[in-house]
């Protein structure tokens, strides 16, 4: 079986095709044939080495990636029936995990962290879901907001913003988001009332339309410190970077672990259920032969990448 990984940390080049033994599904588990991967940001701090200390008890190699859409191949002992052979289904992909990350031909997952593919949508797109969606998901719902109050999104025009965005203005809630000027349009239709430009004034633009701050923020710009006084007092704060303060005027932190939810199946049926009902909006970026994963790294860390690219194992020349 052939896959991307790492043997030793680094920049984009330090990512190499690899020849692994096929992975076999053990009790709970299913394979499953991978058809696309999406890059995500930690894909890229896995590689770099940024989560070495929960891979310490394992050799390299390393295989990055947490999305993955495909079809099943193989089923393991003692599941529900809810899979079968052949179905096309997205997993969330722990890649810290006992069998690495989603960067391979064919990969094992538990089946509480495989649902099945939104309707109508192709595996490069879908394969753009699950974590993003889930870490929007957890983090607009720590908040605890109720319908017609106010959410504050930084990062709006990234995956995790962008889902953000969405998912709060489905839940009713009223959101004032960032974004530059070339991606103002962008934000507008993803469902965001209010738009302030983005960058390290952030508060202060949302203290001019709202004076007494918002009740909860997310923040998917990774601005932490800086978007604190923006937030009134008593209000919300998630994170999705591990930040967790010091804060002020009664305000709590929410850190958002997305793989400790992994196999909430519940959770992920109800995003693929969204995003096959247009509730949600799946954007590729480009995609890229899965041996090109260094040159989509390099793509991501540029800077400017709207919607994820993604890797097409399917076709792997």
């Amino acid at each position: 079986m052939r896959a991307i990984g790492v043997h030793s940390y680094g920049g984009p080049d330090a990512l190499r095709p690899l020849d692994l033994p096929t992975p076999v599904p053990g009790p709970g588990e299913v394979r499953i044939r991978v058809h696309a991967a999406a890059v995500n940001p930690t894909d890229t701090l896995l590689r770099a080495g940024q989560h070495a200390g929960r891979l310490a008890d394992r050799p390299p190699p390393y295989l990055p990636g947490m999305d993955a859409a495909g079809e099943i191949d193989q089923l393991g002992a003692e599941l529900d029936g809810r899979l079968r052979l052949g179905q096309p289904v997205i997993a969330l992909v722990v890649p810290t995990g006992p069998h690495g990350g989603a960067y391979a031909e064919q990969i094992v997952v538990p089946a509480a962290s495989v649902v099945p593919i939104p309707a109508g949508v192709d595996f490069a797109a879908a394969s753009t879901l699950l974590m993003n969606a889930l870490t929007a998901r957890l983090a607009v719902d720590a908040l605890g907001l109720t319908e017609g109050q106010f959410l504050a999104v930084t990062g709006a025009a990234g995956a995790f913003g962008g889902y953000a965005v969405q998912l709060a203005g489905a839940d009713g809630l009223r959101v004032l988001a960032d974004a530059a000027p070339k991606d103002g349009q962008l934000v507008k239709e993803l469902g965001a009332e209010w738009i302030v430009p983005r960058g390290d004034d952030f508060a202060r633009h949302i203290r001019t339309l709202e004076p007494a701050g918002v009740p909860g923020l997310a923040d998917g710009a990774v601005l932490d410190e800086r978007v604190v006084p923006a937030i009134a007092d008593g209000g919300g704060l998630s994170v999705v970077r591990g930040w967790s303060g010091p804060t002020e005027r009664g305000i709590i932190v929410h850190p958002i672990s997305v793989s400790r939810h992994a196999t909430d199946t519940a959770a992920l049926a109800r995003l693929a259920r969204q995003a096959g009902e247009g509730t949600s909006t799946l954007r590729v970026a480009d995609v890229l032969p899965a041996g090109e994963a260094a040159r989509a790294h390099r793509m991501l860390e540029s800077g400017g990448v709207r919607g994820r690219i993604v890797l097409d194992f399917a076709d792997w020349a």
